[in-house]
């Protein structure tokens, strides 16, 4: 079975792309960008992972042992890694893809790093002559295989621009909003957003179980008034059946928050909450959840 949903793909020139990272988010965006018509280049640190894409996605398309070899005559090199030392490990040194893109080519980041390594990368990129985009995601894993991702970008205008027509692949909006690390900022306020809106649906589930209601009718309920939200829509139901194994795990939420809390002792924000629900997710963590969905929170009250 295909990694990726089918999806009507708006008309943009074929391109010569890389992709470094085959995960669970980066697997399904390659493969979107093949459908759409680009030749894609894939490096993952684990080979077998790339032989596999390549046997899946035709062999028009191929693997590189390296991330250096793969972004070599790309056009755009797209990237999906797990945190700031992943990221500095592809496109730095000898066999980083820095030294195999050539001059005005676009590397596209969608790692969750942090705004500093964002800015970091952007003016190495520069001084080599190369464009970089700094463009976290969010839509999770279904928002990947269906080709749904909202992607926040920081960077140069222009280098946005050319890099838009072809990330249309797997996006459903790409937007620009400012200057090299305003992407990975944006998706902090993404994630602040998220843990408290998961830790609130998780006391009002507790206590309305608590209470005695029908909790799958009380959603039914609620979600056609003010609180509705996407995560009542789509973790309510299964957090009131107790289901965790699937989704955005914990352990991811938590390299994201860390990411937040070390942004905010920079700008100075306070964010008690965030800080909070930091903390019931590493309780969350001792109970053996690291896997476990982010809704898993309520496992707490329980």
């Amino acid at each position: 079975m295909s990694s990726i949903n089918a999806k009507t793909y708006e008309t943009s020139s074929p391109a010569s792309v890389a992709f470094l990272g085959l995960g669970v988010m980066g697997y399904p965006m390659a493969g979107h960008l093949a459908k759409a018509g680009h030749r894609v280049t894939v490096y993952n640190r684990t080979a077998t992972k790339s032989e596999a894409w390549v046997a899946e996605f035709g062999n028009r398309h191929a693997f590189a042992a390296t991330p250096k070899l793969a972004a070599q005559g790309a056009d755009f090199v797209f990237c999906c890694v797990g945190n700031d030392d992943d990221l500095r490990s592809v496109t730095l040194g000898a066999d980083g893809a820095f030294a195999g893109m050539k001059p005005g080519a676009v590397f596209v980041d969608h790692t969750t790093a942090s705004a500093s390594v964002a800015r970091e990368l952007h003016a190495l990129a520069k001084q080599a002559r190369l464009e970089f985009v700094d463009a976290p995601v969010s839509g999770g894993q279904a928002g990947a295989q269906n080709g749904m991702l909202t992607v926040m970008c920081g960077g140069d205008a222009a280098a946005f621009a050319k890099s838009q027509p072809v990330a249309m692949a797997f996006s459903r909006a790409y937007t620009h909003l400012g200057e090299s690390g305003a992407g990975q900022l944006a998706k902090m306020v993404n994630q602040i957003c998220i843990a408290g809106l998961v830790q609130g649906l998780s006391e009002a589930i507790a206590f309305g179980q608590r209470a005695g209601l029908d909790m799958n009718q009380v959603l039914d309920v609620i979600g056609k008034g003010a609180a509705q939200s996407w995560q009542l829509d789509n973790r309510g139901k299964t957090m009131v059946a107790d289901k965790f194994d699937f989704g955005f795990a914990v352990d991811w939420m938590r390299k994201d928050l860390g990411l937040v809390l070390d942004e905010a002792k920079r700008n100075g924000a306070r964010l008690p909450v965030t800080a909070l629900v930091d903390q019931f997710y590493a309780d969350v963590q001792q109970m053996g959840g690291r896997r476990w969905d982010t809704s898993s929170l309520i496992k707490r009250l329980k």
